[in-house]
């Protein structure tokens, strides 16, 4: 402990001799956004909006953000906001990142903001929640922007806050999310020298950070394999090629790519059926069937080398049975992917925004992010937030994407220092 105690010390110390001045009110002006915070947070947790139809969030955030006198660009990719600060002071042309878009979830928490609203998702009904955290998200990052905005004389360079819609996947046969908010323009003018964004984390402690060097999260494609075979009455399965049975088949074939020819050691691999369909009738043997699921890397190579492995498994052993097989693969994110340097010089701010006892180092996370497209232009760092109320609370708390979601929102304030300092870090483009 004492060692650990003097590292941080020794951290710190250089840290502090390296960066830019903070106000002599730093903290006082940050932890005077937090009213507004939760009364944002509740707002955007009470009116939840689907990928892409952010329509009523999107505006309330950029009208806010031009009532504050910044620079404001609105709607970027569909119905996100791009803001620009220009600090008082030299420095690096940096990005704040947080994501505003919620998911086809029915609320189930007692909270009194609660989440009422229904909408249509891919042509289905259903409710809306943010089950993920984008809210705090949002709520946070518009906090930020006040803070800095109050302090603006002292800030080092430009600072870009970026409200991105769509992180969950836009609806089908959109485009959407971190590409799109890329592709138009939200890196450059001014030209982004890194991005950082946080997420928050439901089952970690209320105000500890976790975060990890080089590859953070995982790269998330969909995949869908559909067989085709030969259909028949259920009495006579030998006049049939039987798709149901080869895609059982085809599963443990799936498994096997990650148990048997995988490099574990190098890094995780994760391969998940989510949905199988086929057949309308107890006593029809169909003509097709079909699976749906996901595939989690934390390598490049691993993720390019199971797609190969999913398309011979496939294809042979829908062969041997006289069947034919497809896969169609389609990619959400890329491996999220904290630059090793950048990490370095950042994991100070951290430490100096909660104390050097709630900053961890985490191991590899098989959840993906959209965040990783940013990392495509520029250095990118990315941390988690706990929000997991105390034991001693009483309150009951689920996972992230589940009805029961809940977050403590005392550790909020925590995310807003964390971004401030870390725009006081001392790196240079």
């Amino acid at each position: 402990m004492k060692l650990r105690t003097l590292f941080w010390s020794l951290v710190l110390f250089s840290f502090c001799a390296t960066a830019q001045q903070t106000p002599k009110n730093f903290n006082e002006i940050i932890q005077q956004t937090e009213s507004e915070l939760i009364k944002w947070r509740r707002h955007f947790h009470e009116f939840p909006e689907l990928s892409n139809r952010e329509t009523n969030t999107g505006k309330y955030i950029a009208e806010y953000l031009k009532s504050i006198g910044l620079e404001v660009r609105y709607p970027v990719a569909k119905t996100g906001v791009v803001a620009i600060l220009k600090g008082g002071k030299p420095g690096p042309n940096v990005g704040l990142r947080a994501d505003i878009d919620a998911l086809p979830i029915v609320e189930r928490t007692p909270v009194p903001f609660a989440s009422k609203v229904k909408s249509t998702y891919n042509g289905q009904e259903v409710g809306v929640m943010h089950a993920c955290g984008h809210d705090a998200h949002t709520a946070i990052l518009m906090a930020t922007a006040t803070a800095l905005k109050n302090m603006q004389k002292e800030v080092p360079g430009t600072i870009v806050f970026l409200f991105q819609p769509a992180e969950e996947g836009a609806p089908n046969g959109e485009e959407g999310g971190a590409p799109l908010m890329i592709k138009e323009g939200a890196m450059d003018n001014p030209k982004l020298d890194y991005v950082y964004g946080l997420h928050m984390a439901a089952e970690m402690p209320v105000g500890q950070i976790s975060y990890k060097s080089g590859a953070h999260q995982a790269s998330s494609d969909l995949f869908t394999i559909t067989v085709k075979g030969r259909g028949n009455h259920g009495a006579l399965p030998w006049g049939a090629i039987d798709p149901i049975a080869v895609s059982v088949q085809i599963y443990e074939g799936l498994q096997h790519i990650v148990s048997r020819q995988a490099d574990l050691i190098k890094a995780p691999l994760v391969i998940t059926v989510g949905a199988f369909n086929a057949g309308v009738r107890n006593n029809i043997i169909p003509e097709t069937a079909e699976m749906r699921g996901t595939i989690r890397a934390l390598d490049a190579d691993m993720r390019l080398k199971a797609h190969e492995s999913m398309r011979r498994v496939v294809k042979s052993i829908a062969e041997s049975a006289g069947a034919t097989g497809e896969v169609s693969i389609v990619n959400q994110t890329l491996v999220n992917y904290n630059d090793p340097e950048l990490t370095k010089k950042s994991v100070p701010s951290l430490v100096k925004a909660v104390g050097a006892d709630k900053v961890k180092e985490s191991t590899w996370i098989t959840a993906a992010e959209d965040f990783s497209f940013y990392g495509q232009k520029a250095p990118t760092f990315f941390f988690s937030l706990g929000a997991l109320p105390p034991a001693n609370a009483g309150i009951k708390t689920g996972g992230h994407h589940t009805p029961d979601f809940y977050l403590d929102e005392s550790g909020f304030v925590s995310g807003v220092k964390a971004f401030c300092f870390l725009v006081f870090n001392p790196s240079k483009p």
